[in-house]
């Protein structure tokens, strides 16, 4: 029966609609006693090989000969096998013509990587197979479909030659039916039968025929080849059985991956059994579920819980969650669909479902990685802050090496109105990304990061959460505005909340209180602005990355308010370009005498007055045209509200000049002191802080270590009152800027030397008279530029500060820089010829 089925394959075989008859000179293992085939379909098969020439093809133990070679991909061929395939390459049609012209005999091996289309020699495997071409037939498009049979295993010992075919001498290695069957061998053979047997049963591959045939078999290694010619494995795993030269290696390797093969299908059949039940559950729900919309009909209600279950179902699935907040999700659907019509818990958990189902756990904008497009948007929205745009850049830089970077984290200091909020938004806008605002100021609840548990009656998400749902994106840039203004009290430090927010180890993981699912924050860029960073809590400023943006010189302030302050104030009052002219000058009496700070917001208030007024005037007097000059801006801002300090008109005794900083930029500070009889007291008027109370303590205790070389008399500590005040003495301060400034005042008044008028210091000093570094050098140096001085002492230690400088101001000023008291009062105090010239 199984021949019958054998020859009616042979027969049948298609090709292009057209019937192909194989002849059958093969050797059919299966039932080696038999002599001939009859049978009604095999009328085309011409010759069986008998039990004598299968024998004596056995019986060769080593032999030599030179076969052309063909590398087979994606195939192996085992002696005994007989198989078709089709020949396309042009090596391997020249190798068959080379075995037709001789005793069509050729050597098949198998490719290492099926793609590669060229093969040399250590491309294909060195042990193959040695097969007799039994038909060759042309197909189109020049390919050749070949029927061989394999006849023994060959190894190759040297490749002759490559080209126009590969050629190879092989040795064949035959183990006949003279090798002894001892008892381990029939042990392993009834083992790989019953393995077999096994195999065959659960893999539904192989008919039953095949495995009466394989029983009937005897020669051990005849057994293992033909099995593994019928299993499904891998190239490599029947390399390892063809590499098997002895018939109980062979056995044995074979019996190793059928025992592997059989754990497979076994988990194979699992998996399947668990699918069907699981469709089986299905197909009940689906049945119930249909039955239950039934009834609903007839009982008139066409709608309820269970609908809406499907519909939340139908968006979860939309959504893609992740696993673990999917299986929540799920679970609280589960539980609406079980609630009863109505209830007070339906209306929570319809309102979780909504806030999970409405985060954008896979939405994200793409990037816009044009550093130069991003530039150009920078620049345009604000001009100057140099640092703050380079950093920008450097960010776009490294995204575009590293796409998986993680967000970092910026914090913005600097005075009010220097455009901090804007920043951020220009960074959004050059990122291509979406921007969400959350105020920090006066914050002190930890539930408005955070959120509130589900617990408590009208809880919602924190505003995090609800900020990246206003977002619409899960990598939108996230501004932090006033971080310095948060607060605590019973309820919770927000401080500490924010810390996991702005951890980028740790954010990947944010976690609601009201969600109580983590939410990926590790895309987003996050931005803090502050005035200060002296009330940010330490921990949570060291997870930001600080950025400094200073207040704007007089010349910055000038073309900000020529280019962007003026233009926006004459678009949002309905008028024209033309319609109002304000002179360079003038912008610059408002910056001095109408305004007194780092940024330009006051700045924008009084064009914004300009422009109303303007308007009011071009409807009245029907002027076309209104003209601002320093001569008339009184008309339209009043009397100037401050003054700034100018230079001295001549030099003075104890009366020095020194620089401070202030929240509202730089300035100039006239430190006055007088020396009158007493019994050695220090006053301090001016309304000084410690800092400043101490500086002027150590400033004394120099000038007492100095006596003998400045010239002081030994008793004046105890015979002098020293008096040493600040003007405008409502105004509090303090801060180690005045050091040297004081000590040089003193020093004047006690020597009777006189100061330069046009130099001015800023320095901390020590007992030693060393001077130390202070900060706020740019905005100090600007005020003394403002003030119209010519020489400026700083401390040696801030010489790196002054490249933040602009240059121009740096070409104005010679600035000096000290490292001890000597030198400042070598330039500071007026030498004797100076004082005669004077």
């Amino acid at each position: 029966m199984a021949i019958e089925k054998m020859s009616s394959f042979l027969y049948n075989y298609k090709l292009h609609d057209r019937i192909v008859y194989l002849p059958a000179r093969c050797v059919y293992i299966r039932y080696p006693n038999l002599r001939n085939i009859h049978s009604n379909n095999a009328k085309n098969i011409d010759v069986i090989l008998n039990n004598e020439e299968l024998m004596s093809m056995e019986g060769r133990k080593t032999k030599r000969e030179s076969l052309p070679l063909i590398p087979l991909r994606g195939l192996s061929v085992f002696p005994y096998m007989v198989l078709h395939f089709d020949v396309g390459r042009e090596k391997s049609i020249h190798a068959l013509e080379e075995a037709m012209v001789n005793d069509q005999l050729i050597f098949l091996t198998t490719q290492k990587e099926a793609e590669t289309d060229l093969p040399t020699a250590e491309d294909f495997y060195q042990v193959g197979t040695v097969a007799k071409i039994k038909q060759m037939l042309k197909l189109p498009g020049d390919a050749i479909r070949v029927l061989v049979e394999g006849i023994s295993r060959a190894r190759i010992v040297k490749l002759l030659q490559e080209d126009p075919f590969f050629q190879a001498e092989v040795e064949e290695e035959i183990f006949g039916e003279e090798i002894k069957i001892d008892k381990e061998l029939e042990a392993l053979m009834r083992a790989v039968l019953d393995a077999f047997e096994n195999y065959v049963a659960i893999s539904n591959r192989i008919s039953p025929e095949i495995l009466m045939s394989v029983t009937t078999i005897e020669a051990p290694g005849r057994l293992a080849d033909v099995i593994a010619s019928h299993m499904i494995l891998k190239i490599e795993q029947k390399q390892e059985i063809l590499e098997a030269f002895h018939p109980k290696e062979r056995l044995e390797v074979l019996y190793r991956f059928l025992l592997r093969e059989i754990e497979i299908l076994e988990i194979e059949r699992e998996i399947n059994a668990k699918v069907k039940r699981q469709i089986n559950k299905l197909q009940k729900e689906y049945y119930l579920k249909e039955q239950l919309k039934a009834i609903q009909e007839e009982l008139g209600d066409y709608g309820g819980i269970d609908d809406e279950g499907e519909a939340y179902r139908e968006r979860i699935q939309k959504a893609k969650l992740p696993k673990k907040v999917e299986e929540k999700v799920l679970k609280e659907v589960d539980r609406l669909s079980r609630l009863a019509p109505g209830s007070a818990e339906g209306s929570v958990i319809r309102t979780y479902v909504d806030w999970i189902l409405d985060l954008p756990w896979n939405k994200q904008t793409k990037d816009q990685l044009d550093i130069q497009r991003a530039k150009a948007i920078l620049d345009e929205d604000h001009y100057g802050l140099k640092r703050v745009k380079e950093r920008i850049l450097e960010y776009l830089a490294i995204r575009q090496l590293a796409k998986d970077m993680k967000g970092p984290i910026i914090c913005l200091v600097g005075p009010p109105g220097v455009g901090k909020t804007s920043i951020a938004k220009s960074i959004a806008r050059s990122l291509n990304r979406n921007f969400v605002r959350m105020s920090l100021g006066g914050v002190r609840d930890e539930a408005e990061i955070r959120g509130h548990r589900r617990t408590y009656i009208g809880a919602i998400p924190g505003r995090i959460i609800s900020a990246i749902k206003e977002a619409g994106s899960k990598n939108p840039v996230f501004l932090f505005d006033e971080i310095d203004k948060l607060s605590s009290d019973f309820r919770g430090d927000p401080a500490a909340a924010l810390l996991e927010t702005l951890d980028p180890e740790q954010n990947k993981e944010f976690t609601d209180h009201y969600l109580e699912v983590p939410f990926d924050l590790s895309k987003v860029m996050f931005i803090t602005t502050a005035n200060s960073l002296g009330t940010i809590p330490r921990p949570l400023l060291d997870r930001m990355e600080v950025i400094e943006v200073s207040g704007y010189t007089e010349e910055e302030k000038v073309v900000i308010a020529q280019k962007y302050l003026l233009p926006k104030q004459i678009k949002e009052h309905a008028l024209k370009p033309e319609n109002l002219q304000i002179s360079e000058q003038t912008i610059r009496d408002i910056i001095n005498s109408y305004t007194r700070e780092s940024g330009v917001r006051n700045l924008e208030r009084q064009i914004a007055t300009i422009c109303r007024k303007a308007a009011r005037r071009m409807l009245e007097e029907k002027a076309k045209v209104v003209r601002v000059n320093p001569n008339n801006l009184k008309n339209y801002l009043g009397i100037p509200r401050f003054r700034y300090d100018k230079a001295q008109e001549k030099n003075e005794v104890g009366i020095a000049t020194g620089l401070a900083w202030t929240v509202v930029g730089g300035d100039t500070l006239s430190i006055e002191v007088t020396t009158m009889k007493g019994n050695g007291k220090l006053v301090l008027t001016g309304q000084l802080g410690d800092v400043m109370k101490e500086s002027a303590r150590a400033g004394i205790s120099y000038i007492r270590s100095k006596m003998e070389e400045l010239k002081l008399p030994e008793d004046f500590y105890q015979t002098l009152d020293i008096h040493i005040h600040i003007p405008e003495g409502a105004i509090p301060k303090d801060g180690p800027s005045a050091g040297i400034t004081m000590a040089t005042a003193v020093i004047s008044a006690l020597t009777n030397i006189p100061i330069h008028k046009n130099v001015a210091m800023t320095g901390e000093i020590t007992l030693r008279g060393r001077v130390l570094p202070v900060g706020g050098i740019k905005e100090k140096v600007l005020a003394a530029n403002r003030a119209g001085i010519k020489k400026v002492l700083l401390p040696v230690e801030n010489q790196k500060d002054i490249e933040e400088i602009p240059e121009n101001i740096r070409r104005k000023l010679e600035i000096v820089f000290v490292e001890h008291m000597d030198q400042v009062l070598e330039h500071a105090l007026v030498r004797k010829e100076e004082c005669h010239e004077n």
